[in-house]
């Protein structure tokens, strides 16, 4: 089974978002991380270091400008 951990980045400035995401991908091997954010720009750094380590980046948009980010490994 695999271990889903959440990132609430909403209402987080740049570089918050992507940092608190390399954090949780950093402490998990493998699983699901679900990252939310509500910037453009959280989305696309979030994205970029989740492929640099080698997950993979669904984005799903969610109500009032939210973006789900599920990256798996």
């Amino acid at each position: 089974m695999n271990q889903v951990a959440t990132v609430d980045a909403r209402g987080l400035s740049c570089p918050l978002p992507a940092l608190r995401a390399q954090e949780t991908l950093k402490e998990m091997a493998s699983g699901i991380v679900e990252v939310l954010v509500d910037s453009g720009t959280s989305c696309d750094n979030v994205t970029r270091i989740a492929q640099r380590a080698g997950w993979t980046v669904n984005a799903e948009e969610q109500a009032e400008g939210t973006v789900k980010l599920v990256l798996r490994k």
